[in-house]
């Protein structure tokens, strides 16, 4: 399931609207949307973003929320390591190898990590 995915689904439920209700509302199927929410899709559209929120009926906080999470939402990554130091490639090849054997404590580990770099980029 993908970030976006799942704050969909968790908003949808809350909301007491059904798969179908929402399929429907967005002019797609329910499987699609299914397989949205699950990750067995790439990202969303800009308008089927945009539907997703007014559907929801959103305040401006959480539709920034589900923006943010369907640019990270990507089910397929691609790591560009090309012009990086050799640990860049590496890492990101260990990473590929291994993500599917990490536990949750393991990637709130490594997202701890990734929060600190942005702050100090100052992002």
């Amino acid at each position: 399931m993908t970030p976006f995915g799942r704050r969909v689904r968790e908003l949808r439920e809350q909301r007491g609207i059904t798969l179908a209700q929402m399929a429907e509302g967005l002019g797609v199927t329910s499987a699609y949307l299914s397989a949205l929410e699950h990750g067995k899709r790439g990202r969303p559209t800009f308008t089927l973003i945009q539907g997703a929120i007014h559907l929801l009926g959103v305040i401006w906080d959480e539709a920034d929320e589900l923006v943010r999470l369907a640019d990270l939402s990507h089910p397929r990554v691609v790591i560009d390591t090309a012009g990086l130091d050799s640990e860049a490639t590496l890492f990101a090849n260990r990473l590929s190898r291994e993500i599917a054997s990490l536990r949750l404590e393991d990637l709130d580990r490594l997202g701890a990590v990734l929060d600190e770099a942005e702050r100090r980029r100052g992002a």
